[in-house]
């Protein structure tokens, strides 16, 4: 395979990373597999194109693709793209049996959430043959000129602010700062809203299906705090989690929340963009999180600040938690959100956003935690290595089967 433009083949790039994230289409034919690798070469691959996305100025690193979601018609994949602090849009084509006979990567569509946008590199195509002997199908086409990479939202406010550097007042954001705005996991719905969940807290949700993509929801960490990743639509709102960043700053960070947005009430901020509209709700905010990256509805007494939680991610002694990945059942009624610390998932009625159920991924009956029966993740737990902790899965993304009666979970373990 060789990159269009450079002639440059797979192996002549400096390093094409792991896979991170599968994600099929909703006609069950196609999947999107993200190759991410947070500290060299970045590809999103996909069975029948290959593109490597748009360098920036926005982080050191300049690229890497954290996960790309598809629109909820399979029309369009949205590419999130972590270290250029970007999102950006590869457009569907299908014959009317639904087999994608066309991919292009929409320079044009694109939406920059850092400050002062540069193009270092420009988004590239692959041409050649896949391992069936086929050819490649995707392109590139569009101008960054068309695409939205000015500082400011549809508001006004600055996309990205740490609440240090001096700006004018008008240009800060109500409702906190959005000091890093690294895109970790969009999320879309039936509206054509893509939820975009920021590294260091913070929410955009932009309008998918307009060239370029519009900003049509803008949030501060003081409202939805930072490194969510996982969200499902149910009931018409959009419930999605705040976490813990995945880095070595989120080592000592402790978060679980569940927020919940009616999705149909963003329409309003096309003509007048307005901040912190429609307002989230706040359905679940485990007491111990810590004030990090935007939350602070932590536990604060006078010998804990409740900054900081210190005790590790040891199974049988680590008290931090961490929410990631959400599945909806069939009928819509229950959320289901994973704890990839403490090994449980949280499920949550979708329509009266209560708390009704918690099972853990350890034991045999799904109840009895490290002191019941151990389930089948101690067997299938790594052996030949002593150093590594036992039935200690992390779980990650949660994905329903098509027939709905089964939950696929990814894990990170046995060293997550």
């Amino acid at each position: 395979l060789e990159e269009v433009g450079s002639g440059d083949d797979l192996g002549s790039l400096p390093a094409f990373g792991r896979l991170h994230g599968v994600i099929k289409d909703p006609s069950n034919l196609y999947v999107t597999a993200n190759i991410f690798t947070p500290a060299g070469g970045w590809r999103t691959k996909e069975a029948i194109a290959l593109f490597r996305v748009t360098q920036t100025t926005g982080n050191a690193s300049g690229r890497s693709v954290h996960m790309s979601i598809w629109s909820t018609d399979g029309s369009a994949i949205l590419v999130d793209n972590l270290h250029g602090k970007m999102i950006e849009r590869i457009d569907v084509t299908r014959d009317k049996k639904g087999k994608i006979i066309d991919l292009v990567f929409n320079k044009s569509a694109g939406v920059y959430l850092g400050k002062d946008f540069s193009a270092v590199e420009e988004a590239t195509a692959f041409y050649g043959s896949n391992a069936f002997g086929n050819p490649l199908i995707g392109s590139v086409d569009g101008s960054y000129a068309d695409a939205d990479t000015g500082n400011l939202t549809p508001a006004g406010k600055r996309k990205e602010w740490d609440c240090i550097e001096s700006i004018d007042d008008d240009e800060k954001p109500q409702g906190g700062c959005r000091p890093n705005n690294v895109p970790i996991c969009p999320i879309t719905s039936t509206n054509n809203n893509a939820y975009v969940t920021l590294g260091g807290g913070g929410l955009f949700v932009v309008k998918l299906d307009e060239t370029p993509m519009l900003i049509v929801g803008e949030y501060g960490n003081r409202i939805v705090s930072g490194a969510g990743c996982g969200g499902v639509e149910a009931k018409g709102s959009m419930f999605f989690n705040g976490g813990v960043s995945a880095s070595g700053a989120g080592a000592d960070q402790s978060t679980f929340i569940v927020y919940a947005l009616d999705d149909s009430k963003f329409d309003v901020n096309v003509n007048v963009p307005k901040e912190n509209t429609p307002f989230p709700s706040q359905i679940f905010n485990d007491e111990t999180n810590t004030n990090t990256i935007g939350n602070f509805y932590g536990k604060v007494t006078s010998d804990d600040p409740g900054t900081s939680n210190p005790s590790g991610q040891l199974p049988n002694q680590t008290t931090r938690r961490d929410s990631h990945g959400a599945a909806v059942t069939l009928d819509g009624k229950y959320i289901h959100v994973a704890d990839r610390i403490q090994n449980v998932v949280e499920v949550f009625d979708a329509i009266t956003d209560e708390r009704v159920n918690t099972y853990d991924l350890v034991s045999k009956d799904g109840k009895s935690g490290r002191e019941g029966h151990a389930g089948p993740c101690l067997k299938r737990s790594v052996l030949d290595d002593n150093d590594l902790q036992l039935n200690d899965p992390a779980p990650d993304l949660l994905e329903l089967t098509p027939d709905g009666k089964y939950l696929v979970v990814a894990f990170r373990g046995p060293k997550p």
